[in-house]
Parts: structure tokens; C-alpha cells; sequence
């Protein structure tokens, strides 16, 4: 059970959880897997042990960042008690996808199928998170006007800070794992699965476009990130899926048939398979904001 505060802001309108802070002493909340219909920062200033995030294992170590995106299934597994402070926020409190340009964070630091979800922090970078926490616990706590437009602005630079530090790491890592040849046939198939997870949805597809046999990319794919080529493909959908059912007012016929699949209730199957929910009811609690 928690035994730190914990600071609330509820939607006025709907009376549903828009923003949430609290400090944890042991991983009693974060042992067993979660499906929140929220973003998740978690920043573990002590202990260490192993995050499994949809189907895969990280190691992770204390002065981590993690940023989890709604409805992302994730545990932490640790022998010893882990310390730190959780944020969880709604997309109707701050909606990563209108504010893209501003922060850049989505596809980067959340809905990133690509990168581990967490970035590691330097002293520096830890004790400017924790300036920020600080700034957003002192304004859940005060009884201010139009606290919720302070929130975001902590909120905003916090997202930043993390998603420089999240591009740092990602391009340190790309050189210093990978061969030049690999590398690029790694960028390669980014690039192939950005341009054609519409249409394409086989691994066998991906293999012909890069002039590769399947198990040769198959094995790529698995050393580089820890996932099947498959996996990749259908967690691509999905992410797409989850904008289109947020911003637009499209069914989900009209959604399933954009993303290549002609049957509706296959398509349902598909998302509810990697989401635990199906796309009206991720639609109907993670909000519905048709475009504004």
C-alpha cells in the first residue's frame, strides 16, 4: 500500500482523474501489471530490478525515468523496496497528440515502439526533474486560481526535458550497438514499416521490400529490439489506431478499413488482444476530443 501523499486534480467536468502525483516507498503499487487509461512518468531515485513492458524485460537501475502511454501494460519486479514519484495524467488534462509540436514527445518519449521506455538521468538531468516535481507538488497543494494552467506548464517542460534526454541516449545508443551496415538496414526498416504498416501487415512483406529472408530479418529485429518483426508491425496499428479513435469522430469500421483490414470485428480482435479492451471502450475512457 501507498504510504506517501498523494495530490489529485479531477476533471470539473466529468469528475474523472485529470492529474495525480505521489512519492512511493515500496513497489507494492508497480507489482502487478498495470493497464491505466493514463500517461504513467514513474522516476525511481532508488533501487533496481526489471520492468516488463508489454512483452519485454528491461534491467533498470535507480535515477531512471520511465513514461508509459495509456492502456501500455507494465510491471516492476524488485527484490529490494524501490523509492520514487509517479505522475499520471489524462489526455483530456494534456493531450500529447495536440501538442506535438510544442513537445515533440509522441513517437519519442511515449508511443515509441522502437526504444526502451525509460531514459536514465545524470545527476544534473535528475535534479531538474526534481526542481519540477517540487513546483508541481506545491501547486497541487495550494489553493491557487487556474492551477491546472500552471500544471501543464510544469507538465510541458518536464516532457521536453525528457524527450532531449531520450533523443541524446537513443542516438548514443544507435552508434555504439550497431555496425554502419546494420545500423542503416535498421533504419531501413523503420522507415519501411513508417511508410507501410497501412498496408503491409507481414513480416514476409517487410522482408521482400529489404531484399532480406525473413529469418535473417527476423533476427535482426530480436537482437535490435528485443521484439519480433510482427510485433513491431501490429504495435505500429495499434498506435495509430489509439490516435484515430482519440482525434477523429471515424468509426471503427472506417478505421479498421484505413489500416488494412476489412473486417471490422478481426481488426476488434487484433486491438483488444494487445490493449486488454476493445477500440469503443478505449475510446469512451480514454476521452473523445474530435479534432479540437
Amino acid at each position: 500500500m501507498l504510504s506517501q501523499p498523494v495530490y489529485t486534480l479531477v476533471n470539473q467536468q466529468n469528475g474523472n482523474l485529470a492529474f495525480k502525483l505521489f512519492e512511493f516507498d515500496n513497489n507494492s503499487y508497480f507489482d502487478h501489471i498495470q493497464r491505466n487509461n493514463y500517461f504513467t512518468l514513474l522516476l525511481i531515485t532508488s533501487g533496481e530490478g526489471t520492468a516488463k513492458v508489454d512483452l519485454c524485460d528491461y534491467s533498470f537501475k535507480e535515477d531512471t525515468l520511465f513514461s508509459f502511454y495509456p492502456y501500455q501494460p507494465f510491471m516492476l519486479c524488485s527484490k529490494k523496496p524501490l523509492t520514487g514519484i509517479a505522475i499520471q495524467f489524462h489526455h483530456d488534462f494534456f493531450c500529447i497528440y495536440r501538442h506535438h509540436q510544442e513537445i515533440a514527445a509522441n513517437g519519442i518519449l511515449f508511443n515509441n515502439i522502437y526504444q526502451q521506455p525509460f531514459v536514465e538521468l545524470d545527476e544534473h538531468s535528475k535534479n531538474t526533474i526534481l526542481h519540477l516535481i517540487k513546483g508541481i507538488t506545491d501547486e497541487l497543494k495550494a489553493e491557487a486560481f487556474r492551477k491546472d494552467e500552471v500544471l501543464i506548464s510544469y507538465l510541458k517542460i518536464l516532457l521536453v526535458i525528457a524527450t532531449r534526454l531520450k533523443l541524446d541516449q537513443q542516438s548514443f545508443q544507435e552508434e555504439g550497438s550497431n555496425s554502419g551496415k546494420q545500423q542503416l538496414m535498421i533504419q531501413n526498416l523503420k522507415n519501411a514499416i513508417e511508410d507501410n504498416f497501412r498496408i503491409k501487415h507481414s513480416a514476409s512483406d517487410y522482408a521482400d521490400m529489404l531484399n532480406q529472408t525473413p529469418a535473417s530479418l527476423a533476427r535482426i529485429t530480436k537482437n535490435h529490439f528485443n521484439k519480433t518483426l510482427s510485433d513491431l508491425i501490429t504495435e505500429r496499428i495499434i498506435i495509430e489506431a489509439k490516435r484515430e479513435l482519440y482525434l477523429t469522430d471515424k468509426t471503427v469500421k472506417e478505421i479498421a478499413y484505413e489500416l488494412g483490414y476489412e473486417d471490422e470485428y478481426y481488426f476488434s480482435r487484433v486491438f483488444k488482444i494487445k490493449t486488454d479492451i476493445s477500440p469503443q471502450v478505449y475510446r469512451n475512457t480514454i476521452g473523445f476530443n474530435r479534432g479540437n
